[in-house]
């Protein structure tokens, strides 16, 4: 037998309806749900198809490099690139710090946001069930007592009726199951929004712990830049109480003093910034202290970084995957906007019982019951139902260009967070370069200005080149750090390898 197609079945329909009616003949509710059951596989609309991943091999023009440059210092050693790797889902433990996983810990369990975006994926994924209600009949109780009195009686009665009625919309052109597929989809984005939230906070995490590291660091060589500028002027001050200096050349050192303590203030503050952020992505107040301290000798800079196929990144991101479920939501969407054009069927039935006597109510005579069949097709809308489904081709257009916006974004993320290893590798060998040559002319100035051989203004640019070069090492120090931390976060932070779910 030839299979008929999904417009051929709707014409047949419409055409033994309208034979129905030239005889006069009501089409029974049995006829209508057979024909119904009959086309219970058909959905309108297109049907989602998975974009297909981009057809690139690497995420720079120059390929994937091998390692990155090393350098004789504390996190400076070669970080080494291995393709094809996976991220392993605590992917922070790389950084071996035993503080820093224990607060990650504290921050999945207690972050406010982190449990917003928890509720609101159990919002989604119930109202996706409420939707799948559909499919099956309503079906309600209910009871009366009715206290009346007629014109020709002589006095009042009472009727009860008690009744069960069911009433179902078959699913004939899957504008339903459309709907159904639309919040599961939505259900889905929402989850790896989750998963998105969860790599934001565990990176947050990271990068803060590295930037009070950074600060700590910052401020203790500032401590120590001061200490010496102040044993510098304690010298400078016996030069001059003898003769051997002028006086505008100690009130310059007394302003170098001035000035790299003030920088101070601005550096601690930073510092309690970052620890008042640190207590908010752990779910606390800033004024609740947090026991850990952090700086560069309790973390190590991981060595193997695995960079997973070019191919695999478009499952791997959480923001990717939740943009392609909002896609497929938005396909979903068309076809029950094109649904909402065709004919909608109803049937219903009841059945209950009548009496004016309480006694009488499960007498077989006071039965009722009552079957219906529907058809509703609409006719004229003043164009509402053509250009909502026009509004939702287009909402399908623009989830498909974010879509492409968010992989091209991707991609630029993992390319970008390559390329700045690299070059952070090769800026803290330069600065450490710069930090030793930079303390060995120091050393070397301010003995020449004690022997009177150099004027204050060389000391004081020595004493600016180094201060300048060693606040820039520790800068750099961070800097491979955090931007490490970022591979990691924008190459997906390895959720698919994830054990135990954070949905609860």
């Amino acid at each position: 037998m030839q299979k008929t197609t999904f417009p051929q079945q709707i014409k047949k329909i419409e055409d033994n309806m309208r034979y129905q009616t030239r005889l006069n003949r009501p089409v029974t509710a049995t006829a209508l749900l057979l024909v119904l059951v009959l086309m219970g596989g058909c959905a309108v609309g297109p049907d989602f198809k998975t974009p297909a991943a981009p057809n690139v091999t690497s995420y720079g023009p120059d390929g994937l490099p091998l390692k990155t440059q090393s350098s004789p210092a504390e996190l400076g050693g070669e970080q080494r690139f291995v393709a094809g790797g996976d991220v392993p889902a605590a992917w922070w433990t790389l950084f071996g710090s035993a503080p820093l996983n224990n607060m990650i810990d504290v921050a999945v369990r207690s972050n406010a946001t982190l449990e917003s975006a928890r509720a609101a994926l159990r919002m989604t994924e119930e109202t996706a069930a409420a939707g799948a209600g559909s499919f099956f009949p309503t079906i309600d109780g209910g009871a009366t007592s009715q206290r009346s009195e007629s014109s020709g009686s002589s006095k009042p009665y009472t009727l009860y009726n008690t009744s069960v009625s069911v009433s179902y919309i078959p699913d004939v052109f899957g504008g339903t199951r459309r709907n159904v597929e639309s919040l599961q989809a939505k259900a889905e984005a929402q989850k790896f929004e989750l998963e998105a939230a969860y790599l934001t906070l565990t990176s947050n995490v990271v990068t803060t712990a590295i930037q009070e590291a950074s600060l700590r660091e910052q401020i203790k060589a500032s401590k120590d830049i001061i200490t010496a500028q102040k044993k510098q002027l304690e010298l400078m001050k016996t030069q001059l109480d003898v003769g051997a200096i002028a006086r505008p050349a100690y009130l310059s050192q007394i302003s170098t003093v001035a000035t790299s303590e003030a920088a101070l203030p601005a550096l601690e503050q930073q510092l309690a910034a970052s620890r008042h952020l640190m207590s908010v992505l752990m779910g606390q107040f800033p004024s609740q202290e947090i026991a850990a301290r952090f700086d560069f000798s309790g973390l190590k800079l991981p060595q193997d970084l695995p960079i997973s196929l070019p191919s695999k990144l478009v499952e791997q991101r959480p923001d990717i995957r939740a943009a392609r479920a909002n896609l497929q939501a938005a396909n979903a969407d068309i076809g029950v906007a094109m649904a909402a054009m065709l004919p909608q069927f109803t049937l219903t039935g009841s059945y209950g019982v009548g009496a004016a006597r309480m006694s009488d109510m499960f007498s077989p005579t006071t039965a009722l019951w009552g079957l219906a069949a529907g058809i509703a097709q609409p006719i004229f809308h003043g164009g509402e139902l053509l250009h909502n489904k026009r509004a939702s081709e287009a909402a399908f257009d623009q989830s498909a260009a974010q879509y492409r916006a968010v992989v091209l974004a991707a991609f630029q993320n993992v390319a970008d967070s390559l390329k700045a290893l690299e070059s952070d590798a090769q800026t803290l060998k330069a600065q450490l370069e710069a930090e030793q040559s930079a303390a060995q002319t120091l050393d070397m100035v301010q003995q020449q200005f004690k022997a009177g051989a150099v004027s204050y203004i060389d000391l004081l640019n020595a004493q600016t080149t180094y201060q300048q070069a060693k606040i820039a090492a520790i800068k750099a120090k961070a800097a491979r750090l955090s931007d490490t931390a970022a591979l990691f976060q924008s190459l997906g932070g390895g959720w698919w390898q994830r054990s135990q779910p954070i949905t609860k």
